[in-house]
């Protein structure tokens, strides 16, 4: 149960990134510390709802660019205060994940939520950040130990670039595990192209992978005993 003074702090949270009001966000995070508030919960359940309304905003196009931008600018402002707060199970790690944006497109910060909640979660991640060429990805891929590789775009004119790499992943190493995300793709995509899963925004990627990594485990094990 929310403090009385907590849930209205949580909503102006997100109220802040929606209407990228950076100063009044970091008066706010001082507050919220001050009171003893719980940062992992200011996180999840004030900055990220809040980035997730600016990128329905922008699908809808009441929002642009230079609007996510700012958000973007106060989304990070309020976590670089809160991250030195939060809870991490690092240590424990349940997982390698490699996550990129595709070539071509630019456009991380959909990118960037997602590989933090997978971060705070407890899973190791190598970012190989955004416009990665489709060898860069296909190699770290296939020469490193990683259970999941994460691609995203923010265009159409991009997406199909996952399809390509996808393709050559399955072919070279069938275990290992794919998930696409970003606004111009769906789950037929996803099915078409053979990818183990497919997410509309960062929390329900976190779910998915989950359950992934759960199926990886499991199956690693059974074959074990």
């Amino acid at each position: 149960m929310l403090n009385s003074k907590e849930g209205p702090l949580l909503s102006s949270l997100k109220e802040s990134v929606i209407n990228f009001e950076t100063d009044r966000l970091v008066e706010l995070c001082k507050e919220y510390l001050e009171n003893g508030f719980d940062a992992n919960k200011a996180v999840f359940e004030g900055l990220i709802p809040g980035m997730l309304e600016v990128g329905r905003l922008y699908e809808e196009q009441v929002y642009f660019i230079p609007e996510m931008l700012m958000c973007a600018e106060t989304l990070y402002t309020g976590l670089e205060i809160f991250q030195p707060h939060m809870t991490s199970q690092i240590q424990n790690a349940k997982g390698n994940i490699l996550i990129g944006v595709v070539e071509g497109d630019v456009h991380d910060i959909g990118k960037n939520l997602v590989k933090m909640m997978f971060e705070i979660s407890g899973y190791n991640v190598t970012d190989l950040g955004r416009d990665v060429p489709t060898s860069v990805f296909v190699n770290t891929a296939l020469n490193e130990n990683y259970d999941l590789i994460c691609m995203s775009s923010m265009m159409s004119t991009t997406m199909y670039e996952m399809k390509g790499i996808i393709k050559e992943l399955k072919e070279k190493k069938p275990a290992l595990k794919v998930m696409i995300g970003g606004s111009p793709v769906s789950k037929l995509h996803a099915i078409r192209w053979r990818a183990d899963g497919y997410a509309t925004d960062a929390q329900k990627a976190l779910a998915i992978v989950q359950q992934l990594l759960n199926t990886v485990k499991f199956i690693h094990e059974d074959t074990r005993k």
